[in-house]
């Protein structure tokens, strides 16, 4: 959704508003050379025509979605004052607004008890659920699923704490008799269970998943970076429908909202069930925390300076469409649902190609069929290139045999390179039968 010229003048407005707040103050405006700002904007401008259309329905690669443009225009808005949320010496309005957009989230998963704050993105959110885990657990692993995210393994040994990876079944999601083989031994702490896994979409079964750990006293982390927001749904198949239900009995969850949330990068967000594990991140800082007696957001954060404009956009955003399910921010999570079942109706009838699962969210991951995967693989790369130049961009993401074994028959390779579309704009819905056209033409 670009930004309206009228869009502007509501910015003008808002900007105004904002500096009524401040009228008693002495003029200080500062003033800088307004045609070498225009030579600068303009050629940052031109400089950003060498990326990808990821604003547009016919990108469907990576998980890209435009800020709403009341995110955006709140974002800038905020920017007149350029807001620090560590302490509310520096972001005390914005501290607040983080701490409401927060316990909306909190709330949309079942808790109205909680720990959380905002971050750069899911990875720091993920790396703070892990350090936790390892405080409360020294010395115990970290599982993850193979299709989690890289970053988990990544992030435990920063840590230095010890990582299992859990085989995924063919379906794609966490091999819950590999889990509990694993959890039989004993050494580990922490399982970590995708709601949304970033190559293909798939939901692990938490509530077995809880059931599994808490048997053997084990925590559970939910990484929802990508697909938290779909627990607002209303059209997602039962077994996805248990897992987001689940969420409310896990530890700790990360959700990102510069995916699903319409918010501008970077807003992520990490959400502890237990307030008192903000013991850990607890310290002093005798020449910030002067202000005010209340929690300052530094004193449960491990990032220094965040940005306050990150919180207004995110506020913002839920006073314009709220958390609800049956609101019309939910709509469009499941137009994007619906178009991505469009999308693998359209791959299933067509012989060239074989999907590897009907979508549980939004991401659709498909096979071009040739006779082996080395050949199936060059295939899809051709295709990718052949989309791109009828102006429809794909995504690429590799999968192991187990996962696409019903794609290929002679398997002369551990894995094979699919075509990925992550359909996560509202517009998708609308524009799938020009995808496909262009989709089709590509192949």
């Amino acid at each position: 959704m670009p930004i309206d010229p009228k869009d502007l003048d509501l910015l003008a407005e808002a900007v105004r508003r904002l500096r009524d707040g401040f009228a008693r103050l002495p003029a200080a405006a500062r003033s800088y050379d307004g045609e070498r700002a225009r030579d600068a904007l303009l050629a940052a401008a031109d400089r950003m025509h060498d990326n990808f259309p990821y604003h547009h329905p016919l990108y469907v690669g990576q998980m890209l979605k435009p800020p709403h443009p009341v995110a955006k225009l709140a974002y800038a808005m905020a920017m007149e004052l350029n807001p620090n949320n560590h302490a509310l010496d520096g972001g005390r309005a914005s501290s607040y607004m983080e701490k409401e957009a927060v316990a909306q989230i909190a709330r949309m998963v079942g808790w109205e008890e909680h720990l959380g704050h905002l971050c750069g993105g899911g990875t720091f959110a993920n790396f703070e659920a892990l350090w936790v885990a390892r405080e409360l657990a020294p010395g115990k692993a970290i599982a993850a699923s193979s299709q989690a995210h890289y970053t988990h393994s990544r992030l435990s040994s920063v840590l230095g704490v010890p990582f299992v990876p859990i085989p995924a079944d063919a379906s794609g999601r966490m091999d819950l008799d590999a889990l509990q083989r694993e959890l039989a031994r004993g050494e580990i702490g922490t399982v970590v269970a995708t709601l949304g896994t970033t190559a293909a979409g798939r939901v692990d079964p938490l509530p077995e998943i809880v059931k599994l750990a808490r048997a053997v006293g084990a925590r559970v982390h939910v990484d929802a970076a990508y697909g938290g927001y779909f627990t607002l749904a209303s059209n997602l198949e039962p077994a996805t429908r248990a897992a987001y239900d689940a969420m409310r009995d896990a530890d700790s969850i990360v959700i990102d909202p510069h995916k699903h949330g319409l918010q501008p990068y970077g807003c992520g967000c990490v959400l502890f069930k237990d307030p008192s594990v903000g013991r850990f991140y607890r310290h002093d800082s005798p020449y910030t925390y002067f202000s005010s007696s209340e929690l300052h957001l530094g004193e449960i954060t491990l990032e220094c300076s965040r940005a306050g404009a990150s919180a207004v956009a995110l506020w913002t955003t839920l006073r314009m469409l709220p958390l609800v399910r049956d609101g019309e921010f939910a709509r469009g999570l499941e137009a994007g649902r619906e178009a991505a079942l469009a999308l693998y109706a359209a791959l299933r009838d067509d012989e060239r190609v074989a999907p590897l699962f009907v979508p549980e969210l939004d991401i659709v991951v498909w096979v071009v069929r040739a006779r082996s995967a080395t050949e199936a693989s060059a295939r899809a790369r051709e295709v990718f290139d052949a989309a791109a130049r009828h102006d429809l961009h794909l995504a690429l993401a590799s999968f192991p045999r187990a996962m696409a074994a019903h794609t290929i028959s002679d398997w002369d390779a551990d894995d094979v390179m699919c075509l990925r579309a992550c359909v996560m704009k509202p517009e998708h819905r609308e524009w799938m039968p020009e995808i496909v056209k262009r989709l089709k033409a590509s192949l």
